[in-house]
């Protein structure tokens, strides 16, 4: 696992490529993941990519994205 923790500051991530999704809002309200050095995932929100990320393993960023495309989420945004 990577030896990054949550709320370690995104800037402080250094050799990453964050990523957000093309269906992002374009006045950049959008959340940006990026692969970690041995293994996990980070988001930072983009709003603030000096901010606290929150830092995941590969499992649980499989986990919620399977419940994403199961639809499990779709009552978040109404």
């Amino acid at each position: 696992m990577s030896n990054f923790s949550n709320g370690t500051p995104a800037g402080a991530i250094i050799g990453v490529r964050w990523v957000k999704s093309r269906h992002s809002a374009a006045d950049g309200n959008c959340v940006e993941a990026a692969a970690l050095p041995g293994g996990g995932v980070a988001l930072r929100n983009s709003r603030d990519p000096e901010g606290p990320a929150l830092v995941y393993t590969p499992a649980e960023i499989a986990a919620f994205l399977a419940g994403v495309k199961d639809g499990e989420f779709d009552l978040l945004i109404g």
